[in-house]
């Protein structure tokens, strides 16, 4: 996993990409339908392994 390992500049440098490309104003939303959209996902993997229990029986 080397290849995660980035430094603060590099982050830094992503973050400061990401306010260009996408403007002060776009950012919250964008993370809001982020944050949606990883509830979502975990609601519905909660709900597919409850699903796949029930069929073992």
């Amino acid at each position: 996993m080397f290849f995660l390992a980035i430094g603060w500049q590099q982050v830094l440098i992503i973050a400061i990409v990401v306010l260009l490309l996408f403007g002060g104003k776009k950012i919250p939303e964008l993370m809001r339908g982020l944050g949606s959209g990883i509830k979502e996902f975990k609601d519905a993997s909660k709900e597919e392994d409850g699903s796949v229990d029930n069929k073992k029986d």
